[in-house]
């Protein structure tokens, strides 16, 4: 168990929150959680909201590190992570190439594959390409249901279950209103599981396997942060030996993108081969009442304050020293 009596003494703390995304209404929620905790445990932490205030402000206001709990693009995808290399602020989380790889679906993937990591069948789609796609070409080679979804959001925002060959124009209409590059993946039938990271290089940790029931099978937004109806079972009830798989395997997929600090990675089990397949990564997962990585992180006899203070103490750059 970490004592936080030791993280009093890191200067003055930022925790960026809010931000610019369509993310913005989950990233408060996660960025008053974590600012509660660490205020609890001692530090000196300030709310910093990057949509009302310039990120310059940062150093010209002494702040020595920041939490980053903002969600989806301007705060996941690399670019905070640049300016505050810039300006030689440690930060908690992935640094600015694997932020920027992980936000992307498609990007993801092919870094995956290319490490033998087993992921779904996808297509990229370009929003010009809607007009003239062959439904039954991509239904062809992803079968039905199918999941469409934008390449470079999160919280399930723009993500679509087709069901029918008619409803894809739709789903792909949909994403396109989200993103300039379009996800179309198999759809794995199964268990739908996730887990938490912690650490970097050699010292990467997975944290308990979380299995999540959402109703009808439909994790969306709604049911991710705004219902009670999803079921989030911790421990996981998978034999051992298999969430013992999972947890190598998402220590792989993030040692593959070079991730540090945190994340959580979503994983289908294939109902009839058990076989995980990994869907995608957050570098800057949630921290909300519903969030997972702190419900994870309790299994494992971790507080949320503790959590908090943990990922704080962990805040690094990619090129340390080199601001003076």
């Amino acid at each position: 168990m970490t004592d936080t009596t030791r993280f009093t003494n890191m200067g003055k703390v930022a925790v960026l929150m809010g931000g610019r995304s369509a993310e913005r209404e989950v990233s408060l929620m996660s960025g008053q959680g974590v600012l509660q905790a660490l205020q609890a445990a001692g530090v000196d932490a300030h709310a910093f909201d990057p949509a009302e205030r310039d990120l310059s402000e940062l150093q010209k206001d002494g702040f020595k590190r920041c939490f980053i709990a903002l969600h989806g693009r301007f705060g996941e995808d690399g670019t905070v992570q640049g300016a505050l290399e810039l300006m030689g602020i440690p930060y908690t989380g992935s640094g600015v190439m694997a932020s920027s790889i992980a936000m992307d679906k498609v990007m993801t993937k092919r870094v995956w594959q290319a490490e033998g990591l087993p992921v779904p069948r996808h297509v990229l789609v370009h929003p010009a390409q809607i007009d003239s796609l062959s439904a039954d070409d991509l239904i062809g080679a992803l079968g039905l249901p199918l999941i469409v979804k934008p390449a470079r959001e999160g919280s399930s925002i723009g993500v679509t279950k087709v069901q029918r060959a008619q409803e894809l124009h739709a789903a792909l209409v949909a994403a396109a209103a989200c993103d300039h590059d379009i996800l179309c993946e198999q759809c794995i039938v199964g268990e739908e599981v996730t887990c938490p990271v912690l650490g970097a290089g050699d010292e990467v940790r997975a944290l308990p396997v979380i299995r999540i029931v959402a109703p009808e099978g439909n994790y969306d937004y709604q049911n991710k942060y705004f219902t009670d109806d999803t079921k989030y079972l911790v421990p996981c009830g998978l034999p051992a030996q298999e969430e013992a798989v999972i947890q190598a395997l998402v220590r792989r997929a993030y040692q593959a993108l070079g991730c540090r600090g945190w994340g959580r990675i979503d994983v289908m089990i294939d109902g009839a081969t058990r076989q995980p397949y990994l869907l995608e990564i957050n570098t800057s997962p949630g921290m909300t009442g519903h969030s997972l990585v702190p419900m994870s992180a309790a299994a494992d006899g971790m507080s949320y304050q503790v959590l908090c203070c943990h990922l704080l103490a962990n805040a690094a750059l990619d090129y340390e020293g080199a601001v003076a």
